[in-house]
């Protein structure tokens, strides 16, 4: 006897992947990393003992992310990645006849041509039908706003590889502009800080721990220390620094305004009525790069609107579809949807 089809939310991120099965909540969280052999692309890895990998692999190895700045940068890769996760998520009686069907986060400022490629990425993995909706939509609902109504609800959700900054009102998107900035541009910044200040090369999972640890958005709102381990770039030998809060206000001070200029640049393009309404209620954040230390404080001090972090923000756009999915028929005028008949 086949089992029955299961509906599933994807929050396909930059950084980490999210899978909310239907009824279960959210039964998945991986980083989006992937270990295969140089010549053979033989895949060895998906997940947390990939990104164990990360710039710890030998001359044959390579651990990379199939996904770069919110959308597919390798569709191979990205398609047997999905495929293992979504075999974890729904078990071993994934066949064809319980095919799930699949509704996949994009950020908003996707082509139609990357929209296309998440569509089929999710149907080669093994969906029997497959979804899209846009983070920011996702974001609201996973942060338990009701954007049903005719009221303006602003989110920002900052992801891995890009930040979406929308103003909502009944049900969809009036105003809305995407950045391809988020945590693993945070992470860049910082690395290129070791290196030009300290002469210090440092991977990436180290300038993660920095932005976790010490990280500040600015607003002199964390005062703290650590020593960070990395390669001497004049002599080649392993060195230790110290690194303070203040220089990571320092390092990432360009992303922090680019972002804070965008949310302005979206308040004033909205309409009044909704203005107002954002004013009462503030700014949600979401998504892992909203927890950048004294980021909120920076984005209220600079647009006048205060800004909140939501409960949950990593989990938020997987919730949101995870409601999504409740009224999957329902939402097809607010998402591109791709059935395969078989």
């Amino acid at each position: 006897m086949f089992g029955v089809a299961t509906d599933i939310g994807i929050d396909l991120g930059t950084a980490t992947v999210l899978i909310y099965v239907k009824g279960k909540g959210i039964v998945l969280r991986e980083p989006s990393v992937v270990a295969m052999e140089r010549d053979t692309k033989k895949i060895l890895a998906i997940g947390t003992e990939a990104r164990r990998m990360l710039g710890r692999t030998p001359g044959n190895i390579i651990a990379t992310r199939p996904l770069r700045e919110g959308v597919i940068a390798d569709y191979d890769v990205t398609e047997a990645m999905l495929k293992d996760f979504i075999r974890r998520a729904v078990g071993s009686g994934f066949r064809f006849f319980s095919r799930p069907r699949v509704m996949v986060c994009v950020p908003a400022g996707v082509t139609t041509v990357e929209k296309r490629a998440v569509i089929e990425a999710a149907l080669a993995a093994g969906a029997r039908s497959a979804a899209l909706i846009e983070e920011p939509l996702a974001a609201a609902l996973g942060a338990g706003l009701d954007i049903t109504l005719p009221s303006g609800h602003m989110v920002v959700d900052i992801g891995g590889g890009t930040t979406d900054i929308a103003v909502l009102s009944l049900g969809g998107v009036v105003r809305s502009q995407s950045l391809r900035i988020g945590g693993d541009k945070f992470d860049e910044a910082l690395v290129r800080h070791m290196k030009t200040r300290h002469n210090l090369l440092i991977g990436e999972r180290t300038a993660e721990e920095i932005k976790i640890a010490v990280g500040s958005a600015g607003c002199d709102s964390r005062n703290e220390s650590m020593e960070v381990r990395g390669r001497d770039l004049m002599q080649g030998l392993p060195k230790n620094v110290i690194i303070t809060s203040a220089e990571t206000r320092e390092a990432l001070a360009e992303h922090v305004t680019s972002i804070c200029d965008t949310v302005r640049s979206v308040l004033e393009a909205t309409p009044p009525e909704l203005s107002a309404d954002i004013i009462e209620k503030g700014v949600i954040m979401t998504g892992g790069g909203s927890m950048l230390h004294g980021l909120d404080m920076v984005i209220t001090a600079r647009t006048g609107v205060p800004a909140y972090l939501a409960d949950d923000p990593v989990s938020c756009v997987a919730l949101g579809t995870g409601k999504a999915l409740e009224h999957f028929e329902m939402q097809d005028d607010h998402l591109v949807v791709l059935r395969k008949i078989m």
